[in-house]
C-alpha cells in the first residue's frame, strides 16, 4: 500500500491563493498530525500568500469543525477543509 492520501478543500481566500477548490494530497507519513498540515500545504504552494491565510483559518475534517488541531491525526482518506474567516456586516 502506498502513502496515505487526503482530499483538501479550499474555500474563499485559500482557493484564490492556490487556484484550486480541491486537491488530492499524499501525506508524508501514515500518521500525520493536522497541526503540521499548514506547513506542508504551504510547501506545495510557495509564494502564494497561503501561509498568512492559514494562520487565521480553521479546519474541518470529514465535515466536523476541529477545535484543537493538536488532537487530530490524519491517517488517509479524510476530507480536510480550510475554512477562512468570513467578514460581513
Amino acid at each position: 500500500m502506498g502513502q496515505p492520501e487526503i482530499t483538501v478543500l479550499y474555500f474563499a481566500a485559500a482557493s484564490t491563493a492556490t487556484g484550486l477548490t480541491e486537491q488530492s494530497v499524499t501525506l508524508p507519513a501514515s500518521q500525520y498530525p493536522l497541526s503540521s498540515l499548514s506547513g506542508f500545504l504551504v510547501s506545495l504552494h510557495p509564494d502564494t500568500g497561503l501561509d498568512k491565510i492559514l494562520q487565521s483559518s480553521q479546519w474541518s475534517v470529514n465535515a466536523e469543525m476541529v477545535d484543537n488541531v493538536e488532537e487530530v491525526t490524519l491517517k488517509g482518506g479524510e476530507e480536510v477543509a480550510v475554512i477562512c474567516p468570513v467578514s460581513g456586516g
